[in-house]
């Protein structure tokens, strides 16, 4: 990446963090890109776009001519700012964004046609089950699926059960327990920026 795209890039990292928009720590986004440089993916899905940050990021470890980023984003808003964003960095023909609710849209994905190497999420915390689901149903064997936030800024390691954010809260605990009791996965989940859980699909 040259020096004009390092620039581009920090900028959208910086007015992101002025508006509030939430985007990977910095110590979350070192963590995957050492897994995504071990992937060495093909094809990437991504659930929760924002304005790009990361779907920008992750294309740094894209492998082969045909690779490609599917990212999934529901508000209108975010989408038209990713898609300014990723036509800034000369990313077009490279991350595909989609501006649909990505619960009803994973579902119209055929998983024998489209297949992914790693699958992200960071999205609607309380449809993380829904996203599972999806991603290990979209997912190569050996694929990585990998989920942002899953602490949910410490709810789920505490007693919290306010009713504000019961439910999402209960659903992150849920992912938890699912991803390390699944047979298909082969989990981890790691104290890193907000929880970054990880999982290994076997099919």
């Amino acid at each position: 990446m040259n020096e004009e795209k390092l620039t581009i890039l920090e900028n959208i990292k910086e007015e992101a963090i002025k508006n509030y928009v939430p985007i990977l720590q910095d110590v979350s986004l070192e963590l995957i890109e050492v897994i995504l440089s071990i992937k060495k993916p093909n094809k990437i899905l991504e659930i929760g776009t924002a304005v790009g940050y990361s779907a920008i990021n992750f294309s740094k470890y894209l492998v082969g001519k045909d690779s490609k980023i599917k990212t999934i984003e529901i508000n209108e808003k975010m989408y038209h700012i990713a898609k300014e964003n990723i036509q800034k960095m000369g990313l077009d023909n490279k991350i595909e964004i989609i501006n649909e609710d990505a619960t009803k849209y994973l579902e119209t994905i055929n998983e024998d046609s489209e297949q992914f190497d790693v699958i992200f999420i960071d999205a609607a915390k309380g449809q993380y089950l829904i996203f599972l689901e999806n991603a290990i149903r979209l997912a190569k064997n050996d694929a990585v699926i990998i989920a942002d936030n899953v602490y949910f800024h410490g709810r789920v390691l505490s007693g919290y059960n306010e009713h504000r954010h019961r439910t999402a809260t209960n659903r992150l605990r849920e992912y938890i327990r699912i991803i390390n009791e699944d047979k298909r996965l082969k989990s981890i989940v790691l104290n890193v920026g907000d929880g970054v859980a990880i999982s290994v699909v076997k099919k």
